[in-house]
């Protein structure tokens, strides 16, 4: 990654298989990852079921690209994305892709992309495929994108809990002296082990959030650091 106070992305969005009305809560995700530079989305324009990304396409200044489907069976969207993101990777500009689709098609895209070492991020749906999430760096949720304009619904039982077994895990992978874990590591490791990983998943914004609410576990500060460790 270059010097910059953010990083730049290039962020492709596959407009066959992502809803429209997610558009602009999807880009307000993006924008708190990093500077979206590059930012396109592909489909055939001339498919009816797509006419609800007009309007996103001009609010958010999205760059829009045509896909013609000339054969039965074969997915021009997919391999129109795929091309760009091979001539985006090698003008070595951006220091991350951010990848919107729930297609599994993606998989060797995402691996090709890695492997030259850059950041790649996918924003999906919950029925996105297992494999398709743990490809990634990282892997966010359309679901557990807050939208502004809908009401706030309760969490109901016991969410946190379903994420104990994640921090013990954690617990296992760092080494620690006298059992106090950093925060920002146990997410760390937490994160490279499930890319799909989000506290908003078990209903709360922030990590430290989900982490206080855990009776089994306990924390304090240290300086400007979180530290927590598992209760006897």
């Amino acid at each position: 990654m270059t010097d910059r106070d953010r990083p730049l992305l290039a962020v492709l969005i596959d407009a066959d298989n992502v809803p429209a009305k997610h558009a602009a809560k999807i880009m307000r995700e993006v924008a708190s990852i990093g500077e979206p530079a590059l930012r396109r989305v592909y489909g055939d324009w001339s498919n009816e079921h797509l006419k609800g990304w007009r309007e996103p396409i001009r609010t958010l200044g999205l760059v829009a690209h045509q896909e013609t489907n000339n054969s039965r069976g074969k997915n021009a969207t997919d391999i129109g994305l795929v091309i760009h993101a091979m001539d985006i990777l090698h003008s070595g500009k951006f220091d991350m892709f951010v990848i919107v689709s729930s297609d599994s098609d993606f998989t060797a895209l995402v691996n090709r992309l890695r492997e030259d070492g850059l950041t790649v991020i996918g924003i999906g749906e919950q029925k996105t495929n297992e494999s398709l999430r743990n490809v990634y760096n990282r892997f966010i949720l359309i679901e557990n994108i807050p939208d502004p304009d809908a009401p706030a619904v309760p969490v109901k039982g016991s969410a946190a809990d379903k994420a104990l077994p994640l921090f013990r895990e954690a617990f296992d992978k760092i080494d620690s002296e006298d059992d106090w874990y950093n925060l920002g590591q146990i997410g760390q490791a937490i994160q490279a082990r499930h890319p799909d990983f989000d506290s908003r998943t078990y209903g709360y914004g922030k990590l430290s959030a989900l982490v206080s609410a855990l009776d089994t576990l306990e924390t304090q500060k240290l300086g400007n650091r979180m530290m927590v460790r598992p209760k006897d």
